[in-house]
């Protein structure tokens, strides 16, 4: 029988093929739990340690939701101004306070690599919930049971990652897993956006093949997944350059109407899929974000150990 043995989820670099499908088929068993069909008591008495340096809604309160449907509990912060850290606490020594007080780490954080660091600080499993422009292994497991579960494979999918591929670390470690899928990846941004360098020589070492536009009309009317990203204000140090570009894709019903395609989007939206779309059936992305909870119950059911 398969055994989840990765002690952390920091990046999906470190999942091999049979760990994300472990983890795809774990999630399946976890959907009744997830929708209050039942109840599990697998993690009773376990904490997770929330340390969320950067703003969530999703991410925090699925992990949240997660932990408490398998019978566990939290605690923790959801900003640098509810920890010590405003006082000049070092993020080292927070992390050893939360390892004393919990069975398991959950941080976000902007600065890219700090999940990787507070894992070699700590004796307890750590899960990187998005650090920076970096990586965020659990929402491409999410993608992919999402995919999964719309298609029935990954493989050879074709789809179209569009919008900031730049900074989207959503999009950064979703890229990795397709290709391993040997999904079918089409890259559209603008220039100032495009997906790095280094995720693309990855990606040719792999021989994993990819397209790169930036015209969606170039490739639509053969995607099976349009998977759209926020360009994000926040990552930008010059908000001119912000405001120019934010507006170079808006996804609506007249631009998807008659295609076989559906859309997917991490969330949180700002106007890049316009509200038309919400009551269509293309339309994914709500059924994504639920999708958040059993994936992530697979998780920590399965890197929190009795």
């Amino acid at each position: 029988m398969k055994i989840f043995d990765l002690k952390n989820v920091i990046s999906i670099k470190d999942f091999k093929k049979e760990d994300i499908k472990f983890i795809l088929d774990e999630s399946s068993k976890f959907e009744k739990i997830a929708k209050s069909q039942g109840t599990s008591n697998e993690l009773s008495g376990k904490i997770l340690g929330i340390m969320f340096f950067e703003a969530s809604t999703r991410t925090r309160l699925s992990f949240e939701t997660a932990m408490k449907r398998l019978g566990g509990d939290c605690i923790g912060f959801t900003g640098s101004d509810e920890s010590s850290v405003i006082k000049g606490e070092t993020i080292a020594d927070t992390s050893k306070m939360f390892e004393s007080y919990s069975d398991a780490i959950l941080i976000r954080h902007s600065l890219e690599g700090v999940a990787k660091f507070i894992s070699d600080l700590v004796n307890v499993p750590v899960v990187n919930a998005g650090d920076g422009a970096g990586q965020h292994p659990t929402q491409t497991l999410i993608d992919l049971y999402t995919i999964k579960k719309e298609f029935g494979k990954i493989k050879n999918i074709n789809i179209a990652l569009i919008g900031d591929l730049k900074y989207g670390r959503t999009v950064h470690s979703l890229s990795y897993a397709l290709g391993i899928f040997g999904a079918k990846m089409h890259f559209i941004s603008p220039n100032e956006l495009k997906i790095p360098d280094e995720i693309l020589h990855d990606l040719e070492k792999k021989k994993i093949s990819y397209h790169e536009t930036h015209d969606l009309k170039d490739v639509i009317d053969d995607l099976d997944i349009l998977y759209v990203t926020r360009i994000q204000k926040e990552r930008f140090s010059d908000v001119e350059e912000y405001e120019r570009i934010k507006g170079a894709y808006l996804i609506d019903k007249n631009l998807i109407e008659g295609k076989s395609l559906i859309v997917m989007h991490p969330l949180p939206r700002i106007d890049e899929i316009n509200h038309d779309v919400d009551n269509t059936k293309y339309n994914k992305y709500f059924k994504q974000a639920f999708n958040g909870v059993p994936v992530r119950m697979a998780i920590l059911k399965n890197i929190i150990k009795h």
